[in-house]
């Protein structure tokens, strides 16, 4: 692979993230990666071990005089999440992702770059491999599946670390510290339909949304950007209104945790109703393209004849898909009270497929607060339930709860202040975090969630900031040299 990042610094960091990108790593498919991982520490003469459902755990000794610290645990998910722009062929589990240094970030050839969260796992290996570091004993724990259902963090049993401090490195806003997190889960709902011959003379029409944002379920929806899904349905419910209208196709979205940024459907209407059809879909859409402007000035709904299909959805489950779908909720629900910026409950929804007379819908429902989540999941029960689909849900993992007494986050504060010369902010997300699940196991631990600005991550869009990663190296190379020592003193910085 041409060294593209050999010129940036840390070096460390950067060349082992650029070695992570030649290997192909999408959820589920982190075989790979793992095993260079494993080899790489085993290479350095550090112990290190696989677990039972694939998560790959290292230890390192203390350097000299560091013994008698408490033992921290660094933490980052090895897989990525595999989105391309329209125009890329990129095969995710074939095809190196392709860096480039864009002038004070780096980016990919229209895909993710897989910063979310490959820059974390380089950091834990640059530390792992360093021989000028201070540090305590240190384990290290590279999980895999966070971005399609945390299995690698759910999978981790009790035992197998002994760390009581955990560095999550899997946040994307330098300056920040994270200490909660929002708990979610997953509803998918399936329909089954009566789809019948379309007559002759018909005219169908393929109605597209693209050109959206997307992003990250948790971390970008209270941006307010547009859900294609959301916008494709509230477009052909505009048609529906005025005349009659059959669905042969509908699919938008491909991951349960990324804002569907296009869709698509195919719908049939009489020949003489086409024109107007048109006339409808145009109105409709300037009035969403005002609406989103401010976030998404990108956004294109396009409308052309299409083949007409042998046969489509009738009239009446063409209006119960509409129905469900614009019924169906998506964004924010509610902020959280004591950290007004913080989303506290939304749901996104994800994933639509209709085809061959199924509809297939797949919801993601998050909250930091357990009663709430759960509220969320049985109110979308009820919406997709009134039109006789069948639900499940699934998936569900818990939140963090924030400790604002915790000796590390104490440490973090004060190597922060002393190294920039600024407090930096002490904040929760929205997004789910590995390490709710990994304390469920470990109650124990004390825990943040750190790391550089990275932007735009489940979209090709993502890039990282470089300046920030070296500060990131800076940061966390201090936090290790400052870990409290195991009676739980808090040395001053």
């Amino acid at each position: 692979m041409t060294d593209v990042l050999g010129g940036l610094e840390p070096k460390p960091v950067w060349q082992h993230f650029e070695k992570l990108c030649a290997i192909p790593r999408p959820s589920k498919k982190e075989a790979k990666a793992a095993a260079h991982v494993l080899s790489l520490a085993r290479s350095w003469g550090l112990r290190a071990w696989q677990d039972q459902v694939g998560n790959v755990l290292v230890a390192k000794p203390a350097t000299p005089g560091m013994e008698n610290r408490r033992t921290a645990v660094l933490q980052a998910h090895l897989d990525m999440v595999p989105q391309r722009a329209a125009e890329s062929t990129h095969d995710f589990e074939r095809d190196p992702i392709e860096p480039r240094v864009d002038g004070a970030a780096v980016r990919a050839n229209g895909t993710t770059l897989g910063a979310d969260n490959g820059i974390g796992v380089a950091t834990a290996l640059a530390v792992l491999q360093s021989r000028d570091l201070a540090h305590g004993p240190l384990e290290a724990l590279f999980t895999v599946d966070e971005e399609t259902g945390m299995s690698g963090a759910n999978g981790l049993k009790q035992g197998q670390l002994h760390g009581d401090l955990l560095l999550n490195l899997d946040s994307e806003d330098e300056g920040e510290i994270c200490i909660g997190c929002a708990g979610g889960g997953d509803l998918k709902a399936e329909l089954k339909l009566t789809e019948r011959a379309v007559a002759k003379g018909s005219m169908a029409l393929r109605v597209a949304v693209a050109g959206l944002k997307g992003g990250h379920s948790g971390v970008d929806i209270h941006l307010g950007r547009g859900n294609a899904n959301k916008v494709l349905a509230r477009v052909l419910g505009a048609v529906r209104r005025e005349l009659p209208l059959r669905l042969a196709r509908f699919s938008g979205g491909n991951l349960r945790n990324a804002i569907p940024r296009s869709a698509e459907a195919v719908i049939v209407v009489a020949a003489k109703d086409g024109e107007r059809a048109q006339q409808l879909i145009a109105a409709i859409t300037k009035d969403v393209k005002t609406e989103l402007l401010a976030v998404d000035p990108d956004l294109s709904v396009g409308a052309e004849k299409a083949r007409a299909p042998a046969k489509a959805l009738s009239k009446s489950d063409s209006d119960r898909v509409l129905d469900v779908l614009l019924a169906c909720p998506h964004g924010v629900f509610a902020m959280v009270r004591d950290m007004p910026t913080v989303t506290e409950t939304s749901n996104n929804l994800a994933i639509v497929e209709l085809a061959k007379g199924v509809l297939r819908a797949h919801c993601m429902f998050r909250s930091s607060v357990d009663s709430k989540k759960t509220d969320v999941a049985e109110s979308l029960r009820a919406i997709f339930e009134l039109v006789g689909a069948k639900i499940s849900v699934f998936g569900g993992y818990p939140g963090w709860t924030p400790d604002v007494r915790s000796k590390l986050l104490a440490v973090c504060q004060d190597v922060y202040a002393a190294k920039f010369g600024t407090k930096p902010k002490i904040t929760a997300t929205h997004g789910g975090l590995e390490c709710g699940i990994i304390r469920a196991a470990y109650p124990h631990m004390e825990a943040v969630s750190i790391g550089p600005t990275i932007r735009y991550p489940h979209s090709p869009d993502e890039h990282v900031d470089i300046a920030s990663v070296g500060r990131f190296w800076t940061y966390l190379a201090e936090i290790l040299r400052q870990v409290p020592v195991a009676n739980g003193a808090h040395r001053a910085v």
